[in-house]
């Protein structure tokens, strides 16, 4: 069976390899990683990923706008999304609901439990 592909979407450079680095290494999944939310809508319709983790606050464009970008595209509007944030505020429950986010991670989080975290909110073994 070929390994889960899981798009990281965070304009964090160093962040995005230490989650590449863990999830390859802990997990075994394929990452892909974009630095921005267009390069990140690009790959989502590109590259059709198992699962995507997303920054919420972008400079190029919101997280949530870029999700809002993913829902209404019929090609990628089952990927599952799990938000990845620092924001000092809860994200909107029924606004993420509604967006069909499965999991709000906050950051900072520990990267070595990432890999669990993301294995029990998308149901893999």
């Amino acid at each position: 069976m070929l390994a889960k592909r899981i798009l990281v979407i965070d304009d964090e450079k160093n962040l995005c390899s230490v989650i590449k680095i863990c999830l390859e290494h802990i997990g075994g999944w394929q990452v892909l990683i974009a630095q921005s939310g267009s390069e990140g809508l690009l790959l989502a319709e590109t590259e059709l990923p198992d699962a995507i983790l997303l920054d919420i606050m972008m400079p190029d464009m919101d997280g949530l706008v870029l999700l809002r970008a993913l829902r209404i595209n019929p090609v990628t509007r089952r990927i599952p999304v799990i938000l990845l944030t620092a924001k000092t505020q809860p994200v909107d429950s029924n606004q993420s609901a509604h967006l069909g986010v499965l999991e709000v991670i906050p950051k900072p989080f520990d990267p070595l439990e990432l890999v669990d975290q993301v294995a029990l909110v998308l149901g893999w073994e």
